[in-house]
């Protein structure tokens, strides 16, 4: 019997092509529905966790999903926005604690997260190296920010501008790295969280100038008439916070009307809540959703296609199973020479149908146990990948 087996497995070898696309096709065939399983439900699991720390999400009305996606993970490119006055208002009404948040721009592949320091308790987010922000122009960035680009406490990040051609001239800003956040594996180790003020600087609400009282400064002015300084076009608009500059920092207009991409809700009770949602229920301009409910519809959707995959794949590895059946089949034609000349020499039927089942066993094993290292490894990665398809 060892030696069917070793004959078996020596004709595998032999025929290396035919034997690795059979070993292939089965791997295949066992692993892609399983890995579908997988990934569609550590997926939910992920994207529901995230949901289910956040209560509720106020933004303006429109799609639910892009206000939760943008507040949960800063993945749309360009969300409805509030006023600002929306999150003083719903501050006023001690409702819930009211965490503003602000994603809109990105730097070298991370997305721009202005908030405040409520965020960063509400997340349970700690610091693993440096400080936590507390200027303008600083910034605290997540693990996998400072792995990729390989920056520290004291380097600094510049944001990119939103067009190639800034007509507006507002310059990309230059930030300071206060410190690095510990790994969490959210989508909060993909971001660069920054004050919301700063934010709205990057976006060219605010700006600094030089000091035109100063003697360096004299070939920005174009006229000084008593206590009026007029400068030229050649007045420059920083493009870094910094401790000299700081204080020349400005905003135009009324800070009432600045934007936010949405405001977290974390209300005491389930009465607040519910007061809450009864608040913004009518509202034309703005919206209130509970991020779980919008996810368990979208998650419903998703497993519904899953089954529909899954019964596709179903139907392929019936297939497959044809195909290498009918190549065994032909094998085995094909080899009835060599069949006969092992009977001539003494070896028996039983023996010669060992020799063809070990063959087939050998496939089956070595794909179920590829298919099988494939399912651990899709396992491990797949909250990861999600994370990133999430956060481009």
């Amino acid at each position: 019997m060892s030696g069917a087996l070793f004959l078996g497995w020596r004709y595998l070898a032999h025929h290396r092509f035919k034997s690795s696309i059979l070993v292939a096709s089965i791997t295949l065939m066992v692993f892609l529905p399983s890995a579908t399983r997988i990934i569609v439900e550590d997926s939910a699991n992920a994207l529901t966790a995230r949901a289910d720390q956040t209560p509720l999400i106020l933004g303006a009305r429109g799609s639910e999903l892009e206000l939760v996606l943008n507040t949960l993970y800063f993945h749309a490119e360009s969300p409805a926005t509030v006023e600002n006055r929306v999150f003083l208002e719903a501050q006023a009404t001690g409702l819930a604690e009211f965490i503003p948040v602000h994603s809109l721009f990105r730097a070298r592949g991370a997305s721009i997260v202005g908030t405040s320091p409520d965020y960063f308790d509400f997340r349970g987010l700690k610091i693993a190296e440096g400080r936590q922000m507390g200027l303008l122009g600083e910034c605290v960035i997540g693990a996998n920010v400072a792995a990729r680009l390989g920056l520290a406490p004291g380097d600094s990040i510049v944001s990119s501008p939103e067009t190639v051609f800034d007509i507006a001239g507002v310059y990309p800003l230059k930030m300071t790295i206060a410190g690095v956040l510990e790994r969490k594996g959210t989508a909060d180790d993909d971001a660069v969280f920054v004050d919301v003020r700063t934010t709205w600087i990057i976006q060219g609400l605010g700006h600094g100038h030089t000091d035109l009282d100063i003697p360096e400064a004299g070939a920005a002015v174009l006229s000084r008439r008593e206590d009026v300084i007029t400068a030229n076009a050649s007045l420059k608009q920083y493009a870094e916070i910094t401790p000299d500059n700081i204080s020349g920092f400005h905003f135009h207009g009324a800070g009432e009307s600045f934007p936010l991409s949405g405001i977290i809700a974390v209300p005491p009770d389930q009465r607040n809540g519910t007061l809450l949602l009864g608040r913004y229920q009518n509202n034309d301009l703005l919206q209130i959703v509970a991020p779980d409910n919008v996810l368990d519809e979208l998650l419903a959707t998703v497993f519904a296609v899953q089954n529909y995959v899954i019964l596709g794949l179903a139907m392929l590895s019936l297939a497959t199973v044809a195909v290498t059946a009918l190549v065994f089949l032909l094998s085995q034609q094909l080899r009835k020479g060599e069949f006969r000349t092992l009977l001539r020499i003494g070896a028996s039927r039983s023996y010669i149908s060992i020799l063809i089942a070990s063959e087939l066993v050998f496939v089956f094993t070595i794909s179920v146990l590829l298919a099988g290292v494939l399912t651990l490894i899709t396992q491990y990665y797949a909250v990861q990948v999600l994370q990133a398809v999430l956060t481009l």
